[in-house]
C-alpha cells in the first residue's frame, strides 16, 4: 500500500498558500453549516463497507458493471431513508448522491436510477395535476416503483418535434393508444429503461379526432410490479455499451397498441377532455419544463466533474519531475513549465466560474418557477435561452478542459486507474443528452433575433440581453478596456456586433428569393457563434459578479485569490476571441501585447495558490478515485498497487501461452 507519508513537493506547495484553506471551503460550499452538512454526509456514506470494490469496475463485464451498479444504487437510497430517520432530510443529499462528486464516486460507472430521480419525479411534479401527482408522486418518492423518461427516439433527439411515438386517443374506450409506427420512432437512450424502471413518462404526439396536437407527457408502465416482466405490446431492453456510464442502464422501447387511461396524460398544462377535445397550454414551451431543469443541473454538475479533474492533475504536476528549465539545474515539477499551468490554470478558473453561474442560473430557475405558478410566463424564454447556451458551452468546455487535463498527465493520465478516462466519459456524455450542443445553441440564437426586434423598436428588455440597447444607443466602436467590466462590455459588444451582422445577413438571403427558415439555415454558423458570444460574456459576468460580492465578506487573503481567478477567466475568454474584438471594439496590437501579459501574470499570481485552490474543493480520496490525485501524493506507488490488481496479474502464466502462444512460437514458421 502506499506509504501514510505526504510526498514532499506536494507538501512544499501547500505551505506557499496565501490564504487559509478552511476559509476557502467555507465559501466554496455556502458557510459553515453546509461544509459540516457535506463532511457528515460523506462521512456516513464512504464508511459503507458495502460501497468498496474488491475488483476495480474496469476489470468487469459490461453485465457485471450494470449488476454491481443497481446494488450500490438500493444501498445508497437505503441508506437515504436512514438519514431521513435521523432528521437529517433534505434535497441536497439526493443533488449530492446524484451529481458529479460524491455520487461519482460511489457509482463510477453511473446510477441507474439518476433519471428516476432527476427526470420521472420532476416530470410528474412540472406536468401533473393535483391529482396526479397524489396518485403518483408518493410511490415514485418512496422507490414503490421505479421510472425513467422516455423522449429521444432512434430517429429523432433535439428535434423532438420530429418525435414519431404515438398516442391516439380512442373515444369509446376513453383510452389512449401508443404506438411505435416504424423502427426509428423506438425511444433510445433514456437512463434506467433497459432493465432497471417500470414505470415511464414518455413524450409522443397526440392524436385526437384525426388531428396531431403535438408532443405531451404519458405516464406508462412497462414492466408488471412483481415479476418485472415487459407488460403486453412493449417491447423492451439495452442499448449496449458506450464510451462512459455503463452503469446508468440506457435502454430501447418500442410500443405496439398499448393501450393506457386517458387519465395517464399529464394535464397540469395541456388537457384532453373525455370527448375527445384538447385544451392547449398556456404557453408550448411549458411542455419543456423538466428539460429546462435538468439543463440547469447539468451546469453544476459540469463544475463538479471539472473540479475533480483539475485536482487530480494538479497534484499530479506537482510530484511529476520532468524535462529540466537551466541544463545546470535537476528536472523540475511539470508545474514549473509555463505551458502546463496554461493547461491547469484556466480549467481551475472554469471549475469555480461554472459552479458560481450554476448558483446563479437555479436562483433564476426557481424565481420563473415561482412566477410561473402565478400564470406569469415573461421571463420563461429568457431562462430556456440563457439554460440552452449555458448547457452547450459548459459541456463542451468541460469536455476540452477534462481532456486538456489527461494530456498534461501525460502516460499516466491515458490509464483507466487516473479516472480521467472516466471523468472525461461522464463529461462529454453531456454534449448530446438534453439537447445537442449546436441545436441548443440555435436555440438561444433564435430567442437573441426576437430580442434584437425588440431592441431595434427601443422596447424594454429582460436582464440578460440588456447589454443590446447599450450597443444600439452608441453610434461607435466600443473603446476598449482591459479591466474585467472592460472585457465584460467588450465581450457583450462582440455578441451584439455579431447578432446584428447575423440579422443583417438573414434579411439579404430573403431579399434574393430565400424563405425566412432558408435564409436563417445560410446564416446557422453565424446564429451559433452569437449564441456562444453571449453565453460566454454572461459567463465572464456572472463569475466577477458572484466573486465581488463575495468579497465583502470574507478574508481579503482570500478576496484576492478569488480575484486572481476571475480575471485569468476574463483574460483567456478575451484572447481566445482577438480577432472579434479587433473587429468590434477598439483594442490595438499593442492592447493585446499587454492583455498577453495579464494573462501571464495572472498564470503566476495562481500558481503558489494552485494546489491549495483544489485542496480547498475539499474532494475525498475515495470520490476522487485516481491513483494520480490523491491528498498524499504517492503517485508512482498507487499506480503500481492498482497494476497489481489486474486479474492477469493474479497468476504467473496466463492460460493464452499454454494454449497459442507456445505453440505458435515452437511451429518454425
Amino acid at each position: 500500500m502506499p506509504s501514510s507519508k505526504v510526498n514532499q513537493d506536494l507538501q512544499n506547495e501547500r505551505k506557499k498558500c496565501s490564504f487559509k484553506n478552511e476559509d476557502f471551503t467555507l465559501w466554496w460550499q455556502g458557510g459553515e453549516a453546509k461544509l459540516k452538512e457535506k463532511r457528515s454526509r460523506e462521512k456516513f456514506f464512504l464508511s459503507e463497507p458495502e460501497f468498496f470494490d474488491k475488483v476495480p469496475l474496469h476489470f468487469l463485464s459490461h453485465k457485471e458493471v450494470y449488476e454491481e451498479s443497481v446494488r450500490k444504487a438500493t444501498v445508497i437510497f437505503r441508506k437515504v431513508k436512514q438519514m431521513q430517520a435521523q432528521g437529517k432530510d433534505g434535497v441536497d443529499n439526493y443533488m449530492a448522491l446524484l451529481g458529479g462528486l460524491l455520487g461519482s464516486g460511489i457509482l463510477k460507472e453511473g446510477n441507474p436510477l439518476a433519471v428516476h430521480f432527476v427526470m420521472f419525479l420532476p416530470a410528474l411534479m412540472g406536468h401533473g395535476t393535483p391529482e396526479q401527482q397524489a396518485e403518483w408522486i408518493g410511490r415514485a418518492w418512496n422507490c414503490e416503483i421505479v421510472g425513467t423518461y422516455a423522449q429521444t427516439e432512434l430517429g429523432h433527439g433535439t428535434f423532438i418535434r420530429g418525435l414519431e411515438t404515438t398516442a391516439t386517443y380512442d373515444e369509446n374506450t376513453k383510452e389512449i393508444v401508443l404506438n411505435s409506427p416504424t423502427l426509428s420512432s423506438y425511444k433510445w437512450w433514456p437512463g434506467g429503461l433497459g432493465h432497471t424502471a417500470n414505470y415511464c413518462v414518455v413524450i409522443a404526439q397526440l392524436y385526437t379526432k384525426g388531428v396531431c396536437h403535438g408532443i405531451h407527457p404519458f405516464i406508462v408502465q412497462l414492466r408488471d410490479e412483481e415479476t418485472h416482466m415487459p407488460m403486453p405490446g412493449i417491447t423492451i431492453g439495452e442499448i449496449g455499451n458506450k464510451l462512459g456510464m455503463n452503469g446508468v442502464n440506457n435502454g430501447f422501447l418500442g410500443f405496439k397498441n398499448v393501450r393506457i387511461p386517458r387519465a395517464n396524460m399529464l394535464m397540469k398544462n395541456a388537457k384532453l377532455l373525455e370527448d375527445g377535445s384538447f385544451v392547449k397550454p398556456p404557453s408550448s414551451v411549458l411542455t419543456y419544463g423538466t428539460m429546462m431543469f435538468v439543463r440547469v443541473v447539468i451546469v453544476r454538475d459540469m463544475a463538479n466533474y471539472l473540479s475533480k479533474a483539475v485536482t487530480i492533475a494538479t497534484r499530479y504536476s506537482c510530484v511529476r519531475r520532468q524535462s529540466v528549465i537551466n541544463p545546470d539545474q535537476p528536472e523540475v515539477q511539470v508545474i514549473d513549465h509555463l505551458t502546463q499551468q496554461y493547461k491547469l490554470f484556466p480549467a481551475i478558473a472554469k471549475s469555480i466560474i461554472f459552479k458560481l453561474t450554476s448558483d446563479n442560473l437555479w436562483d433564476m430557475y426557481n424565481q420563473v418557477t415561482s412566477e410561473l405558478d402565478k400564470g406569469d410566463l415573461e421571463r420563461l424564454p429568457e431562462l430556456h435561452a440563457i439554460a440552452c447556451c449555458l448547457k452547450a458551452v459548459c459541456t463542451a468546455d468541460a469536455a476540452q478542459a477534462v481532456e486538456t487535463c489527461r494530456l498534461a498527465c501525460g502516460g499516466h493520465g491515458y490509464m483507466t486507474c487516473s479516472n480521467l478516462f472516466g471523468t472525461y466519459g461522464m463529461v462529454t456524455a453531456a454534449c448530446t443528452y438534453e439537447g445537442e450542443n449546436t441545436v441548443l445553441l440555435l436555440q438561444t440564437a433564435r430567442y437573441l433575433l426576437k430580442v434584437w426586434t425588440q431592441a431595434q423598436k427601443g422596447q424594454e428588455l429582460v436582464p440578460t440581453v440588456q447589454y443590446l440597447q447599450n450597443f444600439l444607443s452608441s453610434n461607435q466602436r466600443q473603446s476598449w478596456d482591459d479591466s474585467v467590466p472592460g472585457i465584460i462590455k467588450a465581450l457583450q459588444t462582440v455578441a451584439a456586433g455579431k447578432l446584428r451582422l447575423a440579422s443583417d445577413h438573414i434579411e439579404q438571403r430573403k431579399r434574393t428569393g430565400r424563405t425566412p427558415e432558408e435564409a436563417v439555415n445560410l446564416t446557422s454558423i453565424e446564429l451559433a457563434r452569437t449564441a456562444d458570444a453571449h453565453c460566454r460574456a454572461f459567463l465572464v459576468q456572472s463569475g466577477y459578479e458572484m466573486i465581488e460580492k463575495s468579497c465583502a465578506t470574507i478574508p481579503p487573503e482570500l478576496a484576492r485569490a478569488l480575484r486572481d481567478i476571475y480575471e485569468l477567466y476574463a483574460y483567456d475568454e478575451a484572447m481566445k476571441v482577438v480577432g472579434d474584438l479587433l473587429r468590434f471594439t477598439t483594442i490595438t496590437e499593442s492592447d493585446i501585447s499587454r492583455l498577453q501579459q495579464k494573462l501571464e501574470d495572472s498564470l503566476a499570481a495562481m500558481r503558489p495558490n494552485a494546489v491549495s485552490i483544489v485542496d480547498s474543493f475539499d474532494i475525498p480520496d475515495t470520490v476522487l478515485g485516481s491513483a494520480l490525485g490523491a491528498y498524499d501524493g504517492n503517485v508512482y506507488e498507487r499506480l503500481f498497487e492498482e497494476a497489481k490488481k489486474s486479474p492477469l496479474n493474479q497468476e504467473p502464466v496466463n492460460k493464452s501461452f499454454h494454449l497459442y502462444l507456445k505453440p505458435f512460437m515452437k511451429s518454425n514458421l
